[in-house]
């Protein structure tokens, strides 16, 4: 369980990093304002993101925008000190999965996290694999032959992508929509940049190029 905390407070966000890790976490990121978020949601996939909204540069709003914008689905927890009514529902009403306000006991930041983390992998498929690489879709944590392998949010909604229509040949326009969905201008080759990278991590021999078409993984199916 790989974990982004968003807080500016050094203190706290200190002492949340290691309540998170011995309450569970396998890693706890931490970002001190919002354009470091905003860099670590592009760069990893993390299982959930715990959100403030008072930052120095911007508003922690403006990263549950971006988040929900693109699509990504991470859950995100508010931990903030605003206890008004409106800033409660504009934050869940823009993407957050639930509210905590400060100063708040560890033991249930980690009971509303567990909650949050339940609610979100109800629906989803536990484990996609192929030959020797899996995925934990609950925790969007990757392996190849049982070691897990780094990817970037990107590279892993483009392999996810790939896992859920094996067989299939994908085009990059229906890759692009699993990465960023309808938002943003796309580059041409940004697709082609994760297969490479993917190939890289997991295997030359893992995605088929199917040439003036897209890419595919495992044999072609009627």
């Amino acid at each position: 369980m790989r974990i982004l905390l968003v807080e500016d407070d050094a203190l706290l966000g200190d002492g949340l990093r290691a309540g998170l890790l011995q309450g569970g976490a396998n890693l706890v990121d931490w970002a001190s304002d919002a354009a470091a978020a905003r860099l670590a949601l592009t760069d990893h996939a993390y299982t959930a993101v715990l959100l403030d909204l008072g930052l120095p540069d911007r508003s922690g709003h403006s990263v549950l925008e971006s988040m929900r914008a693109r699509l990504d689905p991470t859950p995100v927890l508010v931990i903030s000190a605003h206890d008004h009514l409106s800033e409660r529902l504009k934050a869940l009403d823009a993407g957050a999965d639930d509210y905590l306000v400060k100063p708040f006991p560890l033991d249930e930041l980690l009971a509303r996290l567990r909650a949050v983390l339940r609610r979100s992998t109800g629906t989803v498929l536990p484990l996609l694999s192929y030959r020797d690489v899996a995925i934990e879709t609950a925790t969007r944590s990757v392996t190849r032959e049982g070691t897990p392998v780094a990817l970037s949010l990107h590279e892993y909604l483009t392999l996810q992508a790939l896992m859920q229509r094996q067989g299939h040949t994908l085009t990059r326009h229906q890759l692009e929509d699993a990465v960023y969905g309808d938002h943003g201008t796309i580059e041409s080759n940004t697709i082609a940049v994760y297969i490479h990278q993917l190939r890289r991590k997991l295997g030359d021999d893992l995605i088929v190029t199917v040439h003036g078409y897209g890419y595919r993984l495992g044999e072609a199916t009627a």
